[in-house]
């Protein structure tokens, strides 16, 4: 089922300095697998994001989730209890523990009075718990490491209840290990949680690897989309992302150095 679905959809901005940065997009991100949005530097991936979280108006088209409920259309108390977003601004929550990071993600449920109850409670620890954080619940998150407050951040998404999670470049603070690690714990938050995960990625060779589906926006604001390894069979990563020397092996989805034939000059 599709978690979220792009209908012609087409991303800019307006105004005196308004232009067009991607047009006629067509797409979905399915429940329960993890979609990775890839694309050379400046080809609109987070102004598309922004769209598709409903915090930048489309200019032509439109965006859905999975009952067709149109992304634009939604108001704010409803759009924070249906998309979770993660962005990589930095996050300076003062002396909070990482459980009380998480319990943020309970706002849009609370009473007036800001209480959690006992259910909030409950859904707090069970996102510490889904993405194997729950050692950390008593920590401040600024003594956490940048990978464990990856894992929170992603926690408290998952405390708002989203159907749909979105995540801007969330490994690129991140070591190679800890990389690999949170990409796995997004596609399997993705199955076990029974969400549509999207995030952007310039991690191009983890995300072919890792990842259950691709969108690749082009420079020229067209998109393309499949399996890693049907885009990198068809050629479109290569055309992309291959630059002079530098050459994407569609066979094993690593980048290497070409080096000029016996016969070239």
């Amino acid at each position: 089922m599709s978690g979220l679905e792009l209908r012609d959809l087409t991303v800019g901005y307006t105004g005196r300095r308004g232009r067009t940065v991607a047009a006629g997009l067509t797409a979905s991100a399915d429940t329960g697998r993890l979609t990775a949005l890839i694309g050379p530097n400046g080809a609109g991936k987070s102004t598309l994001l922004r769209t598709v979280c409903g915090l930048q108006k489309p200019l032509a088209g439109s965006a859905h989730l999975a009952d067709g409920t149109v992304i634009g259309s939604l108001r704010a108390a409803e759009l924070a209890r249906r998309i979770a977003v993660v962005t990589t601004d930095p996050v300076d929550p003062g002396r909070l523990t990482a459980h009380a990071v998480v319990a943020l993600g309970r706002t849009p449920y609370l009473s007036p009075t800001g209480r959690l109850s006992a259910a909030d409670r409950a859904r707090t620890a069970d996102s510490l718990s889904a993405v194997r954080a729950s050692h950390l619940a008593g920590r401040q998150f600024h003594d956490l490491s940048d990978g464990e407050r990856q894992r929170v951040l992603a926690a408290r998404a998952l405390a708002q209840e989203p159907e749909l999670l979105v995540l801007d470049e969330p490994t690129s603070h991140l070591d190679a290990p800890s990389r690999v690690e949170f990409l796995d714990l997004l596609q399997s938050l993705a199955r076990e949680q029974n969400i549509a995960v999207l995030m952007s990625s310039h991690d191009l060779e983890l995300v072919m690897r890792l990842s259950d589906e691709v969108w690749l926006l082009q420079a020229d604001g067209r998109m393309r989309t499949g399996t890693p390894a049907r885009l990198a069979e068809s050629g479109a990563v290569s055309d992309a992302f291959d630059r002079g020397r530098l050459r994407f092996d569609p066979a094993t989805f690593v980048f290497g150095i070409s080096t000029p034939g016996p016969d070239a000059c």
